[in-house]
């Protein structure tokens, strides 16, 4: 019974701090001051496997934008000491609506490689991928729900815009050259982030209460904590990748 109304309070308070910010036309001072944050590190704590070296001879333009560089696939990249990057950061479960972003996620296709490899977009967001290389690049995302597509962009600055409308991880390829990987985590709230190149990151105006952080990476899957967090104060969770893990599902 304690566990029910303590989480009936949690719920109605992340609903109220949530609704005054909508009322307010956005986040105020107020409202940050009643919400809280979540920032952490993901480590690889095994020896990083490397990543492949990507053969473009393939396709001559490719090859020949890339001439006298080493491009490698990067499934896994690590700081010196061990900070994993592109590892998708969420908070599991239902919250309030809030607005979804005007603004697009963008990525760009350059030197034919995506940039970047992750992103993260809310449902309903508008994601732009954009060609910027004088060649053929087809832009096929693969779902399990309502977010596929597959489409041809054959010249450079054409730029494709969709909307995700379910949450999932989203996995994008081109046929024509295997090697590009682009991820998108969809999500139906703000609560996530992307780590970045020290294994970083930072979830801001969290309503307060205890969530199950949820990790995923690629390659090693994914990983849950539990955290609890308070108004006006940031709050700290790590993860650790042993590199023993399975792959992850897409």
């Amino acid at each position: 019974m304690k566990a029910n109304i303590h989480l009936l309070t949690t719920v109605s308070l992340a609903a109220a701090i949530v609704a005054a910010a909508v009322a307010g036309g956005g986040w105020t001072a107020s409202a940050q001051t009643s919400t809280g944050t979540i920032r952490g590190r993901i480590r690889l704590t095994g020896k990083s496997p490397g990543n492949a070296i990507i053969r473009m001879g393939r396709d001559p333009k490719c090859a020949e934008m890339n001439r006298g560089k080493r491009i490698l696939q990067e499934s896994v990249v690590t700081s010196a000491d061990g900070g994993l990057a592109n590892v998708f950061v969420k908070l599991q479960g239902k919250f309030p609506q809030t607005p979804v972003p005007a603004a697009p996620v963008a990525v760009d296709q350059r030197s034919c490689v995506y940039i970047p490899r992750m992103v993260g977009a809310r449902v309903g967001q508008t994601v732009e991928i954009k060609n910027s290389d004088q060649l053929l690049h087809n832009v096929h995302a693969i779902s399990d729900l309502t977010n596929g597509f597959n489409v041809g962009q054959p010249i450079a600055g054409l730029v494709h815009k969709f909307v995700p409308k379910a949450e999932e991880m989203v996995r994008v390829k081109c046929e024509i050259h295997s090697w590009m990987t682009l991820l998108i985590g969809v999500v139906n709230h703000p609560y996530f982030a992307v780590s970045g190149n020290t294994g970083s990151f930072e979830i801001a105006r969290v309503p307060p209460g205890t969530y199950t952080v949820e990790a995923w990476h690629e390659q090693y899957g994914m990983l849950t904590k539990t955290v609890r967090v308070a108004a006006g104060a940031a709050a700290t969770v790590d993860f650790a990748y042993t590199g023993a893990e399975k792959p992850a599902a897409r």
